[in-house]
């Protein structure tokens, strides 16, 4: 009798064991399905009783349980759950939630779903992380029974964080050459069945091997290229930079991640709690991102003394999100990635000739008007504000003839032009510095650009950052009447013209005596950029003039013009510091 009660005991202990194991590996097996870390890929990592996800009374956490024991049921059971995958224990979070939003997103992004919504069960802060469903009451937490305050506890507004629960099919891939197709992305970061990234995607919930739970260590970027690949990111700047990261972000940074290289992305990006939503960055705009690193604690010059000249490309509260890209920018707005791609620059893979690497892959547009994906020369990008789009710049001279629009005043059709583009219409310019010829042909920054720019010799950040001369020159021009001509007055226009051959008179028989004698600035006659074709004529507006309204009046006729009657011969008439021409007739000895 004994021994058929032993057997039977003995048969019903296997019975339950087997059955308890067989549960329990169906269990790991959805949840290897549902959930697929580096355990599903063949890799050994991090027990998850020995990381903060372990909320039991022996967890290694501050956030655990007062005297639980259990270690998974804090999210799963193998009996009364919830009935979503992975044999879930908790409550649904209800949401709504915010999504992140930004112009520049590809994908539809919605409600969180699959995993990320029981992710956010814990993290949005709204349940209690000891409000199980397989027990009556609560379980009892150490402190607080919600998520602390803190990084961890998301709430229920997504805006500053990374999208999630959003298709990442195929047609999405496809839409841009800086994400990864679906069949490349490298394990262990996987969508969800449905073809998903969710929070699992980037995290593993059960191994915090390599620190915030992540699936893979993100040094040099390597978590966040699994999905994006931005063109000549792999030789840009940021990428390749072996500098210190700034103080100023050290602290949200990769763990032992001394370098901007390693760093990589998360350099300016942050992916959780972003001060800067649209592209989730760690300062409120892209600008405010950049400055910290370029104001010469990290990066070569200081751009943040530039920015703070008199003239200067000053930073504009940043207009939409999305708004950078574009060939065209609206509103007054002016950041750091309206001229520098921050994943390009510093790259010279597919840089055409002569263009700055800072520039690498920017947006612009040509000078016949043409949307262009990546500029080819300078002046290209400038057009994108000082072109077709509204003008935002206050015209420092009054003019006869007035046009804002730089891309208008450049076309190599026009009566005469400075040679930005293409060589000037002018085939007599006597006073031009070698080697410069009528051939030659220049860039806006050869002019605009910070007063002591790398490009003349200085120590300052190349570009059009700041300047102590106005309009952001690179040399003092004096544009104001009865200004005492010098060299250093007419800096700017003397890097290019021989002053002899100006002050000679060797083209125009009075150079001297109006800018000399009668202290009249180059201005007064000549507009720098051009004249477009659709305002002037060959005839009048030849040799870049188009008089200062400030400082030429018309004559007692009314008229206010100039006539080209051949090389170096012509007439005017206007009246100027009280003297009439009507006409002045100048060459052939007059």
């Amino acid at each position: 009798m004994r021994a058929t009660l032993a057997a039977t005991a003995a048969a019903a202990t296997t019975t339950f064991t087997t059955a308890a194991t067989t549960t329990a590996a169906i269990a790991a097996v959805v949840l290897a399905a549902v959930l697929p870390g580096r355990a599903a890929h063949g890799q050994v990592g991090q027990r998850v009783k020995d990381t903060v996800h372990n909320l039991s009374a022996s967890g290694p956490g501050q956030v655990r349980a007062q005297s639980e024991t259990e270690v998974c049921i804090f999210c799963h059971t193998p009996h009364g759950s919830a009935g979503v995958e992975p044999l879930w224990n908790r409550s649904v979070a209800p949401g709504p939630y915010l999504i992140y939003q930004s112009t520049s997103l590809r994908a539809q992004v919605g409600q969180p779903t699959g995993a990320s919504k029981l992710c956010l069960s814990c993290h949005d802060g709204t349940i209690a992380l000891g409000s199980v469903l397989s027990r009556p009451q609560p379980i009892a937490m150490a402190g607080s029974d919600r998520m602390p305050a803190g990084p961890t506890n998301l709430g229920t507004d997504l805006s500053d964080d990374h999208p999630v629960s959003f298709s990442y099919a195929s047609s999405l891939a496809g839409s841009s050459a800086e994400l990864v197709q679906t069949a490349a992305i490298p394990a262990p970061v996987t969508l969800d069945k449905n073809g998903e990234v969710q929070c699992t995607s980037c995290h593993e919930p059960h191994d915090n091997s390599y620190g915030d739970f992540l699936a893979r260590p993100n040094v040099a970027g390597a978590l966040c290229t699994s999905c994006h690949r931005p063109l000549s990111w792999t030789t840009s700047g940021h990428a390749t930079s072996s500098a210190l990261v700034s103080p100023d972000v050290a602290s949200v940074l990769e763990a032992d991640a001394a370098s901007v290289a390693q760093n990589a992305c998360k350099g300016c990006h942050q992916p959780h709690g972003a001060a800067g939503k649209p592209w989730i960055l760690h300062r409120e705009n892209i600008s405010a991102t950049c400055v910290p690193c370029h104001d010469g604690t990290v990066a070569g010059g200081d751009v943040r003394r530039e920015l703070g000249k008199p003239s200067s490309h000053g930073i504009v509260t940043e207009g939409p999100p999305g708004a950078v890209g574009g060939p065209y920018l609206e509103g007054p707005m002016v950041s750091c990635a309206d001229c520098h791609d921050p994943h390009a620059a510093g790259s010279t893979e597919g840089l055409p000739a002569g263009l700055p690497a800072s520039l690498a892959r920017v947006p612009g547009v040509a000078l016949n008007g043409t949307a262009l994906p990546a500029i080819r020369q300078e002046h290209e990008l400038c057009f994108r504000c000082h072109g077709d789009a509204p003008a935002r710049v206050d015209l420092v001279v009054s003019r006869v003839i007035v046009q804002p629009n730089k891309r208008l005043q450049f076309q190599p059709t026009n009566p005469s032009f400075h040679p930005v583009g293409n060589p000037g219409a002018n085939s007599n310019v006597p006073s031009l510095l070698p080697p410069l010829t009528t051939s030659s042909v220049i860039a806006c920054g050869d002019c605009h650009a910070s007063d002591d720019t790398r490009r003349l010799g200085g120590t300052g950040p190349a570009g059009p950052h700041g300047s102590v001369h106005d309009p952001l020159l690179a040399l003092r021009c004096d544009t104001l009447d009865y200004s005492v001509e010098s060299p250093a007055a007419y800096a700017l226009c003397y890097r290019c013209h021989q002053r002899d051959s100006i002050l000679g008179d060797r083209s125009f028989e009075e150079h001297k005596k109006h800018v000399v004698d009668a202290m009249a600035p180059c201005s007064a006659c000549h507009d720098p950029h051009g004249i477009s074709s659709a305002q002037g004529t060959a005839q009048k507006n030849s040799h870049l003039i188009n008089f200062d309204r400030s400082i030429v009046f018309p004559n007692s006729a009314g008229r206010l013009e100039f006539i080209d009657l051949g090389t170096f011969r012509g007439q005017c008439y206007l009246t100027c510091h009280g003297e009439e021409h009507n006409p002045e007739e100048y060459g052939n000895g007059n």
